[in-house]
């Protein structure tokens, strides 16, 4: 089911000009300001893989990768849903040394996506990766790169601001961040939906980095799904905003410290997966062949939506929509691109 919230009285704080302009120069101002953060360069990155390689990102395990055959090579492949796994990858490749990663402008159609004011079938984002040592591997240093990111996105909404005074009346990102496991906030709401807890606190705290996510909850039931060969479920997490044009949580980031050996075979199992074992990629990881890492994927729709006030994604993308939401936008002057 598709669904388009319209706020009452919205209005786009800039015209259109502005808006696309303010869209590339949020874009830039970001991108230097996380690769100063996070000691990130910026590498090309493929549309699509080979289905063979393992090298897809699969999500939630349910959403269909867009396929087809290629008549020169005689193979089949997808196009990319992210590319957790392909980055790591690309650590090796590019031969990173702990302490230094990469970054790419990450674009993706996930044909599944139900479409809202946030979802589309089409996903930009900034898709990133680090090389880590053992002894990153833990809850502190996770905390840490959160701060990091939260800084580069206040350092840009700053810049914003100076260079379209329009969006000064829009509320500015809070800095204290608030970090929390999945089970702490079921604790706190267990009457709730995974969904409405994040509401409930993000509308009270403003920015919160929501921690462990992907596992089994003592409800027995999941806050929300994740691959189990990428993130390591008990180093992971989504950055949440409050996202006050829209009146919600607000996800711009999903991240985490990427599994080692033992949380790779740990995840396959509770997973029923382990027939991917035999993939290149994650033969790669069960050896010790690629690195450890951290990393993560940036919404680069969201963060301008966010700056700009935007009450819909389509606002700052362009994208396919259903009919009714193309008619509830536009008489409500909600301009879609």
């Amino acid at each position: 089911m598709n669904h388009c919230y319209i706020p009452e009285g919205y209005a786009p704080m800039l015209n259109p000009y502005e808006t696309q302009l303010a869209i590339s120069t949020t874009k830039r101002l970001f991108a230097d300001s996380l690769c100063a953060q996070l000691n990130l360069r910026r590498v090309s990155a493929p549309l699509f893989v080979e289905a063979s390689t393992g090298l897809n990102d699969d999500l939630n395990g349910v959403e269909r990768p867009v396929s087809f055959d290629i008549t020169a090579t005689g193979t089949d492949a997808q196009v990319v849903h992210s590319l957790a796994k392909w980055k790591r990858y690309a650590l090796a490749e590019y031969c990173f040394m702990p302490g230094t990663g990469l970054y790419t402008d990450m674009n993706a159609i996930r044909r599944d996506e139900e479409l809202d004011n946030l979802h589309s079938i089409y996903v930009d984002q900034w898709d990133w990766e680090k090389v880590i040592t053992y002894s990153d591997r833990n809850v502190d240093f996770l905390k840490n790169t959160v701060r990091k990111i939260v800084g580069a996105i206040i350092t840009t909404e700053k810049t914003m601001r100076n260079l379209f005074p329009a969006l000064m009346g829009h509320p500015e990102t809070d800095p204290d961040i608030v970090f929390l496991t999945t089970q702490e906030l079921e604790n706190l709401y267990p009457d709730l939906t995974p969904k409405e807890r994040e509401n409930a606190f993000v509308r009270e705290h403003h920015t919160v980095f929501l921690m462990q996510i992907g596992g089994t909850l003592k409800s027995g039931i999941r806050h929300d799904g994740r691959a189990p060969d990428y993130d390591d479920w008990t180093l992971n997490g989504d950055l949440l905003l409050w996202n006050d044009t829209l009146q919600c949580a607000y996800e711009l980031s999903s991240m985490g410290i990427r599994v080692d050996a033992e949380a790779m075979e740990r995840q396959l199992t509770l997973s029923g997966c382990e027939a991917r074992k035999a993939l290149p990629f994650h033969q790669g990881v069960l050896s010790g062949e690629l690195p450890l890492s951290i990393g993560g994927g940036i919404g680069q729709s969201r963060l301008c939506m966010l700056l700009l006030g935007s009450a819909h994604i389509g606002e700052v993308q362009c994208s396919i929509w259903d009919r009714e939401t193309v008619d509830a936008c536009r008489e409500a002057g909600i301009p879609l691109l």
